[in-house]
């Protein structure tokens, strides 16, 4: 990004800002990016409030996200247990934990994973039909609701051409792209065994280019993708926005918000995708992360309690939309914006990413997980085919419309791809709205103009409005930073296969 455009952006952040702050008087720094500033600049801005761990213990959470993780690989990949264990999802449960387990039980007729800790604790998951795989809280073996067998109402795939469908086209190669040069962007992007890259898929004006896959993996093999989940529950935000059931800058209006004075009747829907909701909780992203203590961040997925409730009960740190944090309370209040609205009116609510929006965009596969209340941990426990990505990365490229209808409002593209005021106010040139990643520091071989969803260990969806490209790339957690440096050269080469497009 050039400097002029950073400082006009600082400039609209800071202006932002003074409408925000509860108390003018305060001198609030600048603040350049770097953790110590970052800690200053919040410490300035922060509200009295207290801090509340998570219950229980930390070993006991690190082996409910092991058992669920196991359950996902096996039963919803279909990845060995043995490779999952050593190389899958370190994010929730760290490797270095996971040698503490003493009993290791994959029931294949049960489709369940029984891990037994030292102290006798046995942590254990279980696959729900289109649920997926959920974490049982300890001493219990079943969950709080009714799992839900979601239908498709798609047509056949290996008879419908793509998008909707499985068939590539066979059109004529498009003459202005390089093909030979996006070949070896294919070949590179996979990258070599070490970057154990499970699914990677390129696509210009809608079209596929080229897609490459693992051992085993295949266009409708569900993958773990992580918190790509945030962009998908920011879209299924959206859906709703342009159904009427919210709007984008109201207050957020969760029932445990409206007693009078609440301060978090500030907040924005707005504000909570753009990670900037200022709600107090411990997170590894945090530049003061506090390790002695089970982050809440982590909690959401493992803590086998009603996420939603967590979330909704936390305290606010700092005025809304004045500091940016990457913490998954915002995300999980989403989904729970997503649970009032389709249940207020009527409807069953976990069909309604298939309903309202996979099936309006060709996507048969995905699997979003849910806590043992029901609740979808959407923040980062889905399972989606890389070619499902590439279609939800399209439907940006195309402003929200598929197929002639409009699935999301206008303007909420832009409002994804656009730098968060609090964030840049952070410099941090990094988050949009959505719960999007925007390229504003123009890394990766990438325009600033790029944006993403992006999940750990390497998981990756961006689009390239520049060139029309959409890429994907999905891999083993144990593996990110080869497969980074794999889809960094890729990126590289494909900016030189495909010539920038006429706006």
């Amino acid at each position: 990004m050039n400097s002029h455009l950073r400082a006009t952006l600082g400039a609209l952040a800071a202006i932002t800002l003074v409408g925000c702050t509860t108390d003018d008087s305060r001198v609030i720094p600048t603040s350049d990016g770097s953790d110590e500033q970052l800690i200053a600049r919040a410490l300035a801005l922060e509200l009295d409030t207290e801090y509340t761990p998570p219950p229980g213990l930390a070993l006991h959470h690190y082996t409910s996200g092991f058992a669920k993780i196991l359950c996902s690989a096996v039963f919803i990949t279909g990845l060995d247990a043995a490779d999952a264990a050593a190389n899958v999802g370190g994010f929730t449960s760290p490797f270095d934990q996971r040698g503490h387990v003493v009993d290791t039980v994959v029931d294949y007729a049960r489709q369940m994973v029984s891990l037994t800790l030292p102290d006798g604790v046995t942590r254990t998951a279980k696959r729900y039909k289109n649920q997926g795989c959920v974490a049982h809280p300890i001493g219990v073996d079943s969950i709080y609701y009714t799992p839900t067998e979601v239908a498709r109402n798609l047509p056949p795939a290996a008879t419908t051409p793509w998008p909707m469908g499985d068939v590539r086209s066979t059109a004529p190669w498009p003459a202005e792209v390089n093909r030979e040069l996006v070949e070896q962007a294919l070949d590179v992007g996979f990258g070599p065994a070490e970057a154990m890259t499970l699914g990677l898929v390129v696509t210009y004006k809608g079209r596929i280019l080229g897609e490459r896959y693992g051992e085993g993996i295949g266009i409708h093999t569900p993958l773990e993708s992580w918190s790509m989940g945030k962009s998908l529950t920011g879209t299924l935000v959206g859906v709703l926005i342009h159904q009427g059931a919210y709007e984008l800058w109201q207050p957020a209006p969760f029932p445990q918000w409206q007693s009078e004075g609440d301060p978090r009747q500030a907040i924005r829907i707005g504000d909570i995708m753009r990670m900037s909701s200022g709600l107090r909780i411990n997170a590894p992203g945090d530049p003061d992360y506090d390790e002695s203590t089970y982050a809440d961040h982590l909690y959401y997925y493992t803590g086998t309690a009603n996420s939603f409730e967590w979330a909704a009960t936390r305290p606010q740190q700092w005025p809304p939309n004045t500091v940016g944090r990457y913490r998954n309370t915002d995300p999980v209040l989403a989904n729970y914006l997503v649970r009032l609205a389709v249940e207020g009116r009527g409807e069953e609510y976990h069909s309604f990413p298939q309903r309202a929006l996979f099936d309006k965009i060709g996507i048969r596969d995905a699997i979003i997980e849910t806590d043992p209340y029901g609740n979808f941990l959407g923040q980062g426990y889905e399972f989606l085919p890389a070619r499902d990505w590439a279609r939800l990365g399209n439907l940006y490229l195309q402003d929200g419309v598929w197929n002639g209808e409009r699935l999301l409002p206008e303007g909420y593209v832009e409002y994804a791809s656009t730098l968060a005021p609090a964030w840049v106010a952070d410099g941090r040139l990094q988050y949009g709205g959505a719960f999007f990643w925007v390229n504003g520091e123009e890394g990766q071989n990438l325009p600033a103009s790029a944006y993403s969803m992006r999940g750990a260990g390497g998981q990756s969806a961006t689009i390239i409005p520049t060139h029309d490209l959409v890429v994907v790339r999905l891999g083993k957690y144990s593996a990110a930073r080869q497969g980074g440096q794999a889809l960094n050269e890729a990126f590289r080469l494909l900016m030189e296969a495909v010539p920038p497009v006429a706006r």
